[in-house]
């Protein structure tokens, strides 16, 4: 295929060798599968941010280390020069969230560099060598569903515990692999500590996971990881191997709107259906 141009200086300078196809595009970024010295890796080039896009933003990056003083003043001034230092903060930050990651033993894809805003890292491949389905695309078993939301909840943990939160974790951005889930998208992860809405990003990452698998294990959905994660974390007690049950006690006297689920119950209702179907299929065999 004819080279994009922000992937011809990779080539220039032998980053990568060839660009073999295209594998997704999205508002943020698109993603590229290459060869670079006999591997097949994938090539993540994004894309200018609208206005619109920025503004949105700004929640997520609450709390987020700037590199320089005179860039951490012209982004509190929302200059152009700021804009400009803040999208490369934001490119930045998900290389960084990468290694990061990879070093605190959460499944996410192998990084294997940063070159002229280009991030290059390991192809995500289904057991025949395809790029490997979301976890959205996927039918699972039960069983499946609930060794899936057990792995993920403890990536999610493994995250927390690296001071990291997703942000936009969902069926959408986790790849299945032939040796599990592959947590992917990471340029809007959020500081635990300095962020004020960590709480509420943490507890919709985790909602959606059991929202999506619990279409497939409906019990998932009578369970409250995030918050009993939360809980732990705030006082200094969680670990990457602290064994979570699922269970919290909420405080009923104050309302806790953080805590509202709706994707939960939305998934409970298709949970049933789901069943329903797969009882009225099994009664006409």
């Amino acid at each position: 295929m004819k080279t994009p141009p922000g992937l011809q200086p990779l080539i220039d300078d032998g980053v990568i060798d060839a660009v073999m196809r295209p594998l997704k595009s999205g508002k943020e970024a698109a993603v590229y599968v290459v060869s670079a010295g006999g591997e097949i890796r994938c090539a993540k080039v994004y894309k200018d941010m609208a206005q619109r896009s920025f503004q949105q933003r700004v929640q997520y990056q609450e709390g987020r280390k700037v590199r320089g003083s005179r860039e951490a003043r012209a982004i509190a001034k929302a200059s152009k020069y700021g804009r400009r230092q803040q999208e490369a903060e934001w490119k930045n930050t998900e290389v960084d969230a990468l290694y990061q990651l990879r070093d605190a033993g959460v499944r996410v894809p192998e990084p294997f560099g940063y070159f002229h805003g280009v991030l290059v890292m390991e192809l995500v491949v289904d057991a025949d060598g395809h790029s490997a389905p979301r976890l959205g695309e996927v039918e699972l078993s039960p069983d499946q569903a609930r060794g899936f939301h057990r792995f993920l909840v403890r990536q999610v943990v493994k995250m927390l515990c690296a001071g990291l939160i997703h942000g936009d974790l969902s069926e959408y951005n986790v790849l299945v692999a032939p040796d599990g889930p592959v947590i992917i998208d990471l340029p809007q992860v959020v500081s635990a500590a300095g962020n004020n809405a960590a709480r509420t990003m943490l507890l919709r990452d985790v909602n959606n996971l059991t929202a999506s698998l619990g279409a497939w294990a409906p019990e998932l959905l009578d369970t409250w990881y995030g918050e009993e994660m939360w809980a732990l974390y705030e006082a200094g007690e969680l670990r990457p191997d602290t064994e979570l049950t699922g269970t919290f006690a909420h405080d009923e006297s104050a309302p806790d709107l953080d805590g509202v689920r709706h994707a939960i119950n939305d998934a409970r209702e298709e949970a049933l259906i789901r069943q329903q179907g797969r009882e009225a299929a099994a009664e006409g065999d």
